[in-house]
């Protein structure tokens, strides 16, 4: 089966632009859009690097519709209490994202940026206060460009509740990345339905790794419908787009 590719964004990706196509979409609009993530498990349906995949993918669908740039994508974070999955890789502390973000935004700033969104994938709650922490630091010490931390659970009016591998995070990927789903890595669910229908689909009991949906914390994934996924992407890049035309107003 031929799989659809990724959207094409290169003309919003700053690791792919020269100087002059950098000041070419600062021109349309002076925002400069940071993606975080995480490295972690997914299950076995979907990538390690989801979290950060689909905070690139959401922020380059904004800018290229709206003007600004994307800056390259940061694979670290922090909570969520995962930390013991396979193949997760999670900072201690804040520490280290901290530095990272905050020295990339003051460059920005010597670079006259109007703008920067701190925007994660990753929606632990550790990593959303580290990232509102940050920006209202930022914006309370009398720099002029702006600060703005939002993050893929942001409020959206009838749309799909965010979840960890579930049907959320999996129909997000599925437009950016529909090559990297994989819902046949799961049971088959005519052969291994769930057991309890009724369950908690957020209950610890995901987190025994005798479950058939191990480590993932939503609706089943395997009832996803890859239908839906250009409408949930584009209802998160408009809200997106809200905020940030709200704060530059």
């Amino acid at each position: 089966m031929r799989v659809k590719l990724m959207p094409n964004f290169e003309h919003v990706r700053a690791e792919l632009m020269r100087p002059e196509q950098i000041r070419d979409a600062l021109a349309i609009k002076s925002v400069a859009y940071i993606p975080i993530g995480a490295t972690e498990f997914h299950q076995e349906h979907l990538p390690i690097g989801l979290d950060t995949l689909n905070a690139q993918g959401l922020t380059c669908m904004t800018a290229s519709r709206t003007g600004g740039i994307v800056l390259p994508p940061l694979y670290v974070g922090t909570g969520g209490g995962h930390k013991s999955y396979p193949w997760t890789i999670m900072m201690e502390d804040s520490k280290e994202i901290r530095a990272i973000l905050e020295n990339t935004l003051r460059r920005l700033e010597i670079f006259e940026i109007e703008l920067a969104v701190i925007f994660s994938g990753h929606f632990a709650p550790e990593q959303l206060d580290l990232i509102e922490s940050i920006s209202k630091d930022w914006n309370s010490s009398g720099n002029k460009m702006k600060v703005l931390a939002l993050s893929i659970n942001m409020e959206i009016r009838d749309s799909m509740a965010p979840d960890h591998a579930g049907i959320f995070e999996t129909t997000v990927l599925s437009y950016f990345h529909p090559e990297s789903v994989d819902i046949s890595a799961l049971p088959d669910a005519q052969e291994f339905p769930l057991e309890d229908i009724d369950e908690d689909v957020f209950g610890l009991q995901r987190h025994d790794p005798a479950h058939i949906l191990w480590g993932v914390f939503g609706p089943d994934p395997r009832n996803y419908d890859p239908s839906m996924a250009e409408a949930l992407v584009t209802k998160i890049s408009h809200a997106i787009e809200q905020e940030v035309l709200r704060t530059l107003s």
